[in-house]
């Protein structure tokens, strides 16, 4: 499975909350990956209109607002497309079987409403949104440590 969205968003993130620009090389540390792989996405975002490189400096910087950024802009930029495109169908089923000659459009039906779904979905939600939701959960986990060290006593 690709994984360009969510390190796209996991970068957006890093970059939006970082008190300095990060480079590439910081961003892939915390991703989990190599910085050539982290240029590529930052390429096809900066291509969106969603982030620059820092003149004069490494390191990148939105060109909007967390807010302003839906999941869905996120999404077409770094896969490319104006469609969201979750499920694929086996190519040659055979037309010799009843279920080969009807799965494709039977499946493609069901698979395009469910991506419309999704697609929803995503234009609903915006960078801002998950970074309150991590934010959210961040402080979860802090009252959560915080009672267990107070328990120790």
């Amino acid at each position: 499975m690709d994984t360009k969205f969510s390190t796209a968003i996991h970068m957006l993130i890093l970059v939006s909350e970082a008190e300095q620009p990060m480079n590439s090389e910081q961003i892939a540390t915390s991703v989990g990956t190599n910085a050539s792989y982290i240029r590529k996405v930052a390429a096809r975002l900066s291509r969106a209109g969603i982030i620059e490189g820092q003149r004069g400096r490494s390191g990148f910087a939105l060109v909007k607002a967390p807010a302003d950024i839906s999941l869905l802009d996120v999404y077409r930029a770094v896969e490319e497309t104006d469609d969201v495109h979750v499920f694929d169908i086996h190519q040659n089923p055979s037309d010799a079987c009843i279920v080969g000659r009807n799965i494709r459009p039977v499946l493609s039906g069901m698979f395009r409403h469910a991506e419309q779904v999704v697609e929803d979905e995503l234009s609903g939600a915006t960078l801002a949104d998950c970074m309150a939701r991590m934010r959210e959960r961040i402080e979860k986990d802090e009252r959560s440590s915080h009672q267990r060290e107070g328990g120790k006593q």
